[in-house]
């Protein structure tokens, strides 16, 4: 062999060895950046819960994607005492903020979200319930034993005003009975894909046989937000509903106080019991983008979502994928 062809045939060797790594390297960070398990806040987008918050159903809107949020400062992080912590982009579903996500707490009246979503499939707005009982654990909206509201005003005395009272009269209204309708909630859990939930009682009363995590009730939230109803009353900052005979009145005020006091702020769902500490379900609006904000065993859930909303406003990016 020549020493022309020689030289060749090497080159030729060495080309091919070259595309080879080449291609090897490049099929080893696609998949990597497919299937990243880790925490790194700009490769969460890639696939990380996508599933679960574009998954589609007849009740639910599905988000277009378009710019992603991205951390500019990964070394600073909001400031908050509680436990566990979700803090998700809506409409990339990409979560800018996470801590014991999927560790399991008790929701107290958080709970009520899901007493809210599972009752709408059941009621209408105007169908007209009666009060069977009266419940005085816990925050109440003052019922009356025997008085008859409709639906609609029973869910602004749930949502705003969190009635441990007017959840009993939704459960206990419902097709089957009170029973019928605790299973029913857990199988609204298992259709939002809340894997990690359980509930035993509507209002959110302690049991450690009930328990959420913060992901979960970001789904449970998500939910809630493609509701225009319910989206409507959550953001209602106070309301005086009657029964039906107009003989009874009972004044509402929203249990969250950042409502209305922090532009963007539009509401969700607060809980808090002694054994639950305090809960917090925020939705946030800042710049066009949407943002759920998860909170669980909180000792201060107003002050943690006011620095996590300024976290959001000073430390996050966008960025078109």
């Amino acid at each position: 062999m020549s020493r022309k062809t020689h030289r060749e045939s090497k080159k030729t060797s060495t080309l091919t060895w070259f595309q080879l790594r080449t291609f090897l390297l490049f099929s080893f960070f696609s998949l990597f950046f497919l299937f990243y398990p880790g925490n790194s806040y700009y490769l969460h987008f890639f696939s990380y819960h996508r599933d679960l918050f574009a998954s589609e159903s007849t009740e639910q809107t599905i988000y277009e994607v378009g710019k992603i949020p991205y951390i500019i400062n990964t070394t600073i992080k909001p400031e908050i005492s509680a436990q566990g912590a979700y803090i998700v982009d809506l409409s990339s579903a990409t979560p800018v903020f996470e801590k014991n996500i999927e560790n399991k707490f008790l929701p107290a009246s958080v709970t009520k979200v899901i007493t809210a979503l599972t009752a709408f499939d059941a009621f209408q707005l105007e169908d007209v319930l009666e009060v069977k009982r009266v419940i005085n654990i816990g925050q109440t909206a003052d019922l009356i034993i025997g008085e008859k509201m409709t639906f609609e005003n029973l869910l602004y005395a749930v949502l705003i005003h969190s009635g441990n009272d007017a959840a009993y009269v939704i459960a206990d209204n419902y097709p089957g009975g009170y029973d019928v309708f605790i299973d029913a909630m857990n199988k609204k859990t298992l259709n939002l894909q809340m894997k990690n939930s359980h509930f035993e009682n509507p209002a959110g009363l302690d049991s450690f046989k009930q328990y959420s995590t913060p992901f979960d009730l970001s789904l449970a939230g998500r939910a809630l937000l493609q509701n225009k109803t319910l989206s409507k009353i959550v953001s209602t900052k106070s309301i005086t509903v009657s029964d039906v005979d107009f003989r009874y009145f009972h004044p509402l005020y929203n249990i969250n106080r950042l409502l209305g006091e922090i532009p963007g702020v539009g509401g969700l769902k607060t809980g808090k019991t002694e054994e639950a500490g305090e809960n917090l379900i925020t939705f946030y609006k800042h710049n066009g983008f949407e943002y759920l904000i998860v909170l669980m065993k909180s000792e201060d859930r107003f002050t943690d979502t006011e620095n996590i909303v300024g976290w959001i406003n000073s430390n996050i990016g966008y960025t078109q994928p």
